[in-house]
């Protein structure tokens, strides 16, 4: 393991998000992608934060459907049914900025195994995104990869 780098384990094709990228493209993205998480880069594919699974669901609002009461075989909305659907319309307009981490551990290209492995280990992290030395997107070291890396000689 000494001898592997970033570089030698990373996945290089990245699923990525935009600043600008609505949370419910996201969300699809990782169910589609089978996915808990992916950078978040600008224009020039410099990495910015990250979106995650977690990052999501710590910001979602349960929407609690308003009480009815069933009389003469119709509804009667106790509570504010437009309520609910404001709601509903703020969730879906969030944006991946509104939510994404921006404080996030990078690896470079070039570092060690043992120390993204230490790194990952002691931040409780699942995965980090590879740059180069201008802070562009390289690849993504999910635990995947380094159990891969481990187990996969």
């Amino acid at each position: 393991m000494k001898n592997k780098t970033a570089k030698d384990i990373m996945t290089s094709h990245v699923v990525i998000a935009h600043r600008d990228d609505t949370i419910v493209n996201v969300a699809k993205l990782l169910i589609k992608e089978k996915i808990g998480g992916m950078p978040v880069v600008d224009e020039n594919n410099k990495v910015v934060g990250v979106i995650s699974k977690t990052d999501i669901m710590k910001k979602e609002k349960y929407v609690e459907t308003p009480q009815v009461l069933n009389l003469l075989e119709g509804l009667i909305f106790l509570d504010d049914f437009k309520q609910m659907e404001v709601d509903m319309k703020r969730i879906a307009a969030y944006k991946v900025s509104d939510l994404m981490s921006t404080e996030i551990v990078k690896v470079h290209e070039n570092d060690i195994f043992d120390d993204i492995a230490n790194i990952m280990i002691k931040k409780s992290i699942n995965r980090v995104p590879v740059v180069d030395d201008t802070n562009v997107l390289k690849g993504i070291i999910c635990r995947y990869d380094i159990i891969k890396a481990m187990y996969n000689e």
